[in-house]
């Protein structure tokens, strides 16, 4: 995956990170590296958050995630979380 295609891809998880927590934000404001989740986060997204995420991730890109701590990690933030599912795509074969 070149340059582009991770900036594709975090510039989709943007907006679905957007439209399936139903956060009132312009998808392009998310910093790569802004934190997601937790109290004092500008988009202070919780637990609910995450398990609404993971289904349209699942829908999405046909991948699971199915360890809770590991889930945290990935879900830090955008550049974190297209890495993984990067990570995961070379691994499946599937394209994102």
């Amino acid at each position: 995956m070149n340059t582009t295609d991770i900036d594709q891809l975090k510039t989709a998880l943007k907006t679905l990170i957007v439209e399936t927590c139903d956060k009132p934000v312009d998808p392009a404001s998310i910093g790569d590296d802004e934190i997601l989740f937790g109290k004092g986060t500008r988009l202070a997204l919780d637990s609910l958050d995450a398990l609404q995420l993971s289904v349209a991730l699942h829908k999405r890109f046909g991948i699971r995630l199915s360890d809770s701590k590991e889930t945290r990690r990935i879900f830090a933030n955008v550049s974190k979380l297209a890495a993984w599912l990067q990570d995961q795509q070379t691994q499946t074969g599937r394209p994102a």
